[in-house]
């Protein structure tokens, strides 16, 4: 129940208020005098203030009205304020509005509009509240994973990034295959660096293969090795990625590309862990974790008969989607900052256009523009003209977001333990669009 102090010297003043607030159930609190009031700010938590102008009699200027209201500032920052007065008092009233004061109402008040503001600040000290204990609870959860695990470095401040962080790291000790998806330049590579670096086998080797990097027909001497004479040009035995992981994690990014003969090999690999050199018979064994990454629609590949279903399963034991930079509009600022050379800031139209732009190329297209903006910068601030980046209609730079199922929102709202600012954030809606989903869907706001 929210708690509203009224502070005035007429008991008939108090009295009625009083009535009307518990009419709407809310708890009033009554002080007559402006020590009383302040002594009670102290005592008990208060979410908004009523007060009186005047409390000496035979006074009309309202001067101890005026220096209540700043006591109640200066002590209580954040609570907000309505200003009962009468017209004498009016252009004292202004003025105080001026200085952050709520609203003011003339007397005798039209009890309507008196609940109108009391609602709407209601709602509005409990929507700042809610932010603020979002804000605390991923501070909260910041920490602990910079604190527990090893990030890489890793720069997140949108909820988006923050999930699949948490993810990894949940899933990077148990031994399991974990396939990344995401598009290109997303960070794709760093997230595995984060599954080995935070696994059982962090102190073995970390192995990157890209698989779409090289030619089919050396695919496979990359990853098994290859004997003397093997193929044309190999005067010496070579050894492959899989024997170079033993004991630690082999990272083969852009999965989708690997030939179906390769396919067929790693499928083995992956249930055998033994492998023969291109052009060998011998059979070696090794111990390695399979970390791939791939920005194609895999599922659609193996209907194309392009990929093989059995190993996108034994590839896929969990799967981490990296959400583009465009879905993750919060870490952007920061990653740009990061971006740019000591010395270098970003002037307020460059942080409007870097937010507005819709970044197809993700983080890696961001760092390149930050790279060219700060070689293209005269001074030490960053324009939007430094950017150089190119004009984009509204209906490329505005992705269309599809409105978020049930299943998405009680997801978000058991990840944010019932914050409803914070789930919104995460769901990419406003608090009210919030609210009107969650009356369409029948869901309850507590």
């Amino acid at each position: 129940m929210p708690t509203i102090l009224v502070i005035d010297d007429n008991p008939a003043v108090g009295t009625a208020l009083e009535v009307l607030f518990s009419l709407h159930d809310i708890r009033c609190l009554r002080a007559q005098s402006p020590e009383q009031g302040l002594a009670v700010l102290t005592q008990a938590p208060v979410d908004l203030v009523v007060q009186d102008m005047n409390f000496v009699a035979d006074t009309t200027s309202g001067d101890e009205g005026v220096a209540l209201f700043h006591q109640i500032r200066e002590r209580h920052p954040d609570l907000p304020v309505i200003l009962l007065t009468a017209w004498t008092h009016l252009e004292a009233a202004v003025e105080l509005i001026k200085a952050g004061a709520a609203d003011y109402l003339a007397k005798p008040w039209d009890d309507r509009k008196l609940m109108a503001t009391v609602n709407n600040l209601l709602e509005l000290g409990e929507a700042r509240r809610e932010l603020a204990q979002a804000k605390r609870s991923e501070r909260q959860r910041h920490s602990t994973l910079e604190r527990e695990f090893d990030l890489r470095g890793t720069l997140f401040a949108d909820p988006a990034s923050e999930a699949v962080l948490a993810l990894a790291c949940q899933v990077a000790r148990a031994d399991i295959p974990v396939l990344i998806t995401g598009p290109n330049g997303a960070g794709k590579e760093r997230y595995a660096e984060i599954l080995h670096f935070n696994s059982a086998v962090k102190a073995g080797p970390f192995v990157a293969l890209n698989c779409g990097a090289l030619p089919s027909e050396l695919i496979e001497a990359e990853l098994f090795g290859a004997e003397a004479g093997a193929y044309t040009g190999a005067n010496k035995p070579r050894e492959g990625k899989f024997e170079a992981a033993d004991g630690g994690t082999l990272f083969l990014d852009e999965i989708g590309t690997l030939p179906l003969a390769g396919q067929v090999k790693l499928l083995r690999v992956l249930e055998t862990g033994r492998f023969e050199r291109l052009g060998g018979n011998r059979e070696r064994s090794v111990k390695v974790r399979v970390v791939s990454a791939t920005n194609a629609d895999l599922p659609a590949l193996i209907a194309e008969g392009r990929f093989r279903e059995d190993l996108y399963y034994r590839l896929n034991g969990i799967e981490l989607r990296i959400p583009p930079l465009a879905a993750r509009p919060r870490d952007i600022l920061p990653l740009a900052r990061h971006f740019l050379p000591a010395g270098k800031r970003l002037g307020e139209d460059a942080e409007r256009a870097l937010q507005r732009h819709p970044w197809p190329g993700n983080v890696r297209e961001l760092r390149n523009v930050m790279q060219r903006a700060a070689l293209l910068a005269r001074g030490d601030l960053v324009s939007a003209g430094d950017l150089a980046l190119p004009a984009v209609s509204v209906n490329t730079a505005t992705p269309a977001v599809d409105e978020p199922d049930r299943a998405s929102i009680e997801a978000a709202l058991a990840r944010s333990g019932g914050v409803l600012a914070q789930a919104a954030a995460e769901l990419g809606l406003s608090r009210q669009a919030l609210y009107r989903r969650l009356d369409r869907l029948g869901i309850a706001r507590d």
